[in-house]
């Protein structure tokens, strides 16, 4: 069911009700994540299976060291940040975080934190970050598993339908909050397939979209349930919180992330998924919408080339790599490259060292 024709706004965020019955079709991140002209609820999917794709970035001029972080913390409102890799790492905080963003609030600039682990909902990270230390609010965090809360009520999902959950609590959480039924999650991470002659597997003809997410309790029936759901419901939805092909579970070292969940059900399916979290502009337009931000006055502060900055520069707002995460200098100077941040430094507390310096 791939959509083509020209990209168009996102005006579900302003008139939801106007959206009744239709999907706003979000690309995957080959597609830059663009919203692509609505599609009927009931429509028949095509019988051409949407594959992956190469994903083209035009290039850009090579990132700037910061140098100055007065001039880039004056040219914008508000702060976007990444979590795992920026703020934290595993449950480590990341020297220098508190006193960096007591001084951008003391700044007056407004700090929004937005995460791809959609293990959590925003008021068990609002929990996360008190235990850290750190006074964030629950209006100030935006999970992947919110988003994908947020895109279902934003396309009017229908209350008669279901979704299936692949993924762990947050998302349960949030569809509930929600008011959106559901099942799976990670109960079903306890059930086994017997496989036996004539043995065929049953599943809910009324879910309506599988939201598949990091799942630590990922297995072959999650996979065969969430495969029969969206080949076989009529219209059914093939939801991604992120495809992060690797997360930060403990600070000692990277692990397998949502996108191994997401690529198995790709595969399975043979389709691509709509995608919620990081790159996609969703959450970007949904932020921009809440909080009537210019995205001219947004700087994106993360640790992934291919989600964080990806994000920022689809949205139209300045980037900034940290190093402190995914990414090492290496891998952003490598000629094969094509994804380039407004700036680079090596944690986010270099706003207070770097100024110092300058003094």
């Amino acid at each position: 069911m791939l959509c083509k024709g020209p990209a168009v706004a996102s005006p579900f965020l302003n008139s939801p009700k106007l959206l009744s019955k239709k999907i706003p079709f979000i690309s995957n991140p080959a597609f830059y994540n663009s919203l692509r002209p609505v599609i009927e609820w009931n429509s028949v999917r095509s019988s051409t299976s949407r594959r992956m794709a190469t994903r083209i970035v035009t290039p850009r001029a090579s990132a700037e060291k910061l140098k100055d972080p007065d001039q880039l913390i004056d040219s914008v409102q508000t702060f976007i940040f990444d979590c795992d890799g920026v703020i934290w790492k595993g449950d480590k905080l990341i020297d220098g975080v508190p006193e960096t963003l007591d001084m951008l609030r003391s700044k007056g600039k407004r700090l929004v934190f937005v995460t791809n682990n959609s293990t959590k909902s925003r008021k068990q990270y609002g929990k996360k970050f008190e235990t850290l230390g750190l006074n964030v609010s629950e209006e100030e965090i935006f999970a992947s598993s919110f988003a994908a809360a947020a895109y279902l009520k934003s396309i009017d999902f229908p209350k008669d339908k279901k979704v299936y959950v692949v993924g762990e609590d947050g998302i349960l959480k949030e569809l509930e909050l929600a008011g959106i039924q559901y099942l799976g999650g990670p109960g079903d991470g306890e059930k086994k397939i017997e496989l036996k002659p004539g043995y065929m597997m049953k599943h809910d003809e009324n879910v309506g979209a599988v939201v598949v997410g990091f799942d630590r309790y990922f297995n072959y029936y999650k996979i065969q349930y969430a495969t029969l759901c969206i080949r076989e419901n009529p219209g059914c939805l093939f939801i991604a919180t992120n495809r992060d092909a690797v997360t930060h579970l403990t600070d000692a070292q990277e692990w397998a992330g949502g996108g191994s969940m997401v690529g198995a059900i790709g595969g399975s399916t043979q389709l691509e998924p709509l995608v919620v979290g990081k790159p996609s502009t969703f959450m970007m337009d949904y932020l921009a919408n809440k909080f009537s931000i210019s995205k001219s006055q947004i700087c994106m502060v993360g640790d992934r080339l291919d989600t964080d900055i990806l994000f920022g520069q689809n949205g139209g707002c300045k980037t900034l790599l940290v190093l402190s995460g995914v990414t090492s200098l290496s891998m952003l100077q490598n000629p094969n490259n094509s994804i380039q941040p407004d700036f680079y430094t090596n944690k986010i507390s270099d706003f207070l060292s770097l100024k110092a310096a300058t003094v």
